[in-house]
């Protein structure tokens, strides 16, 4: 009889105490659940305003090639927008893009993976904790004042150095173009190189080899998605951006033969020519068939960066 109320309460307090684990996992079920549909509705969200951007640029810049040939307006070296008819042709734009983008990415990405090997493998902690926060902030810095950075410092330098007749070319805007991209580069690939297990850094010291051998052998090759998603950006940006090409390229309509001569990129013939085109109108259309270009290009690196990244991986599974 006296067993009894310690039986009651002792059964009551483990069904409470069942019962306890299993709201929570009710709870941690939900949010899990909230949390998965927040993922997927942004992942969805992306798409559709990719697909968005994609249907409104082939429904405006499509028509362009009704009055000039594919081929015309791809190979043409004239923009003649005024003219009677009107004439198009991208290749001095084409051409232009092509070269800032590669000068720029000739330079930024060794020095912004190594910085990146630097703050992470050998920059002690002060250090890091001092460059890093200082090298995100020039990601904040506004084109238009890189433009004028440009304008006013880097071409006279430029000028002087190579001895051209202007310092405003393509090579100067590559230049300012490798410092914006900089930032996003060695901010991604000292993220991607901390998050390689110390374990690998710990068997390659262990089997003999030196630092450098392990940055270069083991950190870099581990980080090598987290750094490929950083160059891509920088890559991104270099194509992309508009103000400091406009302020700093030359912007002049020939078909441009090395670095140092002035030039008008894609991005930067579309800015200046946007607000003098009549909204539906030739220009417009083939402003907007630009666009197409700029995507199809974006989208070709893209492809090209994830195909050498899986044989990448493929590599380093044999081995």
């Amino acid at each position: 009889m006296t067993g009894s109320p310690n039986t009651v309460d002792g059964s009551s307090q483990a069904e409470s105490g069942a019962a306890e684990p299993k709201g929570r996992r009710r709870r941690t079920r939900r949010s899990e659940q909230l949390i998965e549909g927040i993922i997927r509705a942004s992942g969805l969200i992306a798409i559709v305003v990719l697909l968005g951007v994609l249907v409104l640029l082939l429904r405006t810049g499509l028509p362009a090639f009704v009055d000039t040939a594919p081929w015309d307006f791809l190979f043409g070296t004239r923009w003649y927008p005024v003219s009677e008819p009107p004439t198009f042709g991208i290749m001095p734009f084409f051409v232009a893009t092509l070269w800032v983008t590669a000068v720029s990415t000739a330079i930024a990405v060794p020095l912004g993976i190594g910085c990146a090997a630097y703050l992470a493998e050998v920059a002690p902690s002060a250090v890091r904790e001092t460059v890093k926060p200082v090298i995100e902030l020039l990601a904040g810095i506004p084109s238009v004042v890189m433009g004028f950075i440009g304008l006013a410092l880097l071409s006279p330098y430029v000028q002087s150095l190579f001895g051209l007749n202007t310092g405003l070319c393509g090579l100067t805007a590559s230049i300012m173009l490798a410092l914006m991209s900089l930032p996003v580069i060695v901010s991604v690939s000292e993220d991607a190189l901390n998050a390689v297990p110390d374990s690998f850094r710990e068997a390659s010291y262990a089997l003999g080899a030196t630092r450098w051998e392990t940055i270069v052998h083991v950190c870099i090759p581990g980080a090598l998605s987290g750094i490929s998603a950083a160059v891509m950006l920088g890559v991104g940006r270099a194509i992309g951006e508009t103000m400091t090409v406009l302020m700093v390229a030359g912007g002049a309509l020939a078909v441009p033969a090395s670095p140092t001569d002035p030039m008008m990129p894609m991005t930067a013939a579309i800015a200046s020519g946007i607000g003098n085109a009549v909204r539906g109108g030739p220009q417009y259309q083939a402003l907007f068939a630009i666009g197409i270009v700029l995507f199809i290009m974006t989208l070709l690196v893209n492809l090209v960066a994830d195909r050498v990244l899986e044989r990448q991986k493929r590599k380093f599974a044999r081995t």
